[in-house]
């Protein structure tokens, strides 16, 4: 499940990060530009604590080591 909200974390980030690109290629006010700055930062500090959320979730699961049984004699 962590990994689905890691994902859209992620594409929630690059689009942010692509309406902040493209409002300054295209010439928006630095108010608009501000907004859409903090509204990047906000979605990256979303995608970290979803990392972090996904690797304690990782570390968590047990591994698995297969066990050979010793034939009877």
């Amino acid at each position: 499940m962590a990994s689905k909200a890691l994902e859209y974390a992620e594409r929630r980030m690059q689009q942010k990060w692509y309406d902040l690109v493209t409002a300054e290629q295209q010439g928006a006010t630095v108010q608009v530009l501000e907004r859409l700055y903090t509204a990047y930062m906000l979605a990256v500090e979303q995608y970290n604590r979803c990392v972090e959320e996904d690797q304690r979730e990782t570390q968590a699961q047990p591994i698995s080591v297969p066990v050979q049984q010793k034939k009877a004699s």
